[in-house]
């Protein structure tokens, strides 16, 4: 039995090569725009404040970055390791959180590796980018523990912990608008984004619904009101309203949460606190992780887990038989 040989002749190998760098130019122009895509606008967002900074930073250090690091590959060239190390040091000193440090760390090495695919980084470079190191949680307190300020932004380092008394008085506001507020919050685990986005329809006073939008998990929920969010919403929509449900942004939702917090003697209350609240005394009643980990729109079983509060008791849930 023969074996027919093909033979690719030298212009066809040459047209062939020519076709290949045009489609990687053609690739490389759309790394930035086709990784966008994929990505949720909160984490772009993030991204591009993480960037922000390390503008910032090389801007101190004289060099002058016109293009847009989250957009356009051309403003990598000249970013080496060197530099990228510099920053780490640089937030060290200027007091950011670790966590920040390890964030902002991680967004250089996301947009260096498509800046190399499109071509502004070499790979060497990339390479030697990927081996600048953030911190694990030990070697993090133990810089924190050599540094006078450790903390730097309005990001608070640990959760304010609620009372069961004090949610039933952040509940019990005079104005419908803020109690129906706090209780979607405190009884609903919404994260403040949610609420924002709630409009009057997302309200059903009849089944005692409440349907909403998660974008982190990208999917639509239905949650059943609790007695008390049924009582703040009836109050609340008893005047006709259409749009937006409590017509607030996320900056109002911060803000009037932290001063509600305030009147009570709770200070620099957040939203995101009481998700946290939620959460631990939805474990306390006996919820079960699975549960919780699907009424809280998280993508893992792990992540309610960091919301839920140590009991002051460690083995109070302990049961020995």
């Amino acid at each position: 039995m023969s074996t027919a040989l093909t033979i690719i002749q030298p212009a066809a190998l040459a047209q062939i090569d020519h076709a290949g760098a045009a489609a990687n130019r053609a690739a490389a122009g759309h790394v930035f725009s086709a990784y966008a895509q994929r990505r949720p606008v909160n984490t772009l967002r993030r991204q591009k404040a993480d960037l922000d900074c390390f503008v910032h930073f090389l801007c101190t250090c004289g060099i002058d970055v016109q293009e847009n690091l989250t957009s356009d590959p051309a403003a990598w060239a000249g970013i080496t390791w060197g530099l990228v190390a510099a920053f780490v040091q640089w937030e060290l000193k200027a007091g950011y959180a670790i966590g920040s440090i390890n964030v902002r760390l991680s967004t250089i090495k996301t947009y260096a590796k498509l800046a190399t695919q499109a071509g502004a980084l070499s790979p060497t470079e990339y390479a030697m980018i990927r081996t600048v190191a953030g911190f694990r949680f030990g070697e993090g307190r133990n810089v924190d523990a050599q540094r006078a300020q450790t903390r730097l932004g309005a990001k608070k380092e640990h959760t304010t912990p609620i009372g069961a008394g004090q949610a039933l008085a952040l509940k019990d506001q005079a104005d419908s608008r803020d109690q129906l507020l706090m209780c979607i919050l405190l009884d609903h685990g919404l994260r403040c984004g949610e609420v924002a986005a709630l409009d009057v329809a997302s309200i059903d006073l009849v089944a005692g619904t409440l349907t909403f939008y998660r974008e982190k998990v990208h999917k639509t929920q239905t949650h059943r009101l609790s007695s008390d969010t049924l009582r703040a919403a009836m109050k609340y929509l008893a005047q006709p309203r259409s749009g937006s449900l409590l017509g607030m942004s996320t900056r109002e939702i911060n803000r009037t949460v932290g001063e509600l917090g305030a009147c009570l003697g709770i200070e620099r209350l957040s939203p995101h606190d009481m998700r946290h609240f939620w959460a631990t005394a939805a474990v306390r009643g006996k919820t079960d992780i699975k549960s919780l980990q699907d009424a809280g729109g998280w993508s893992s079983p792990a992540m309610p887990l960091r919301y839920v509060e140590s009991a002051a008791i460690a083995n109070d849930g302990v049961r020995l038989g």
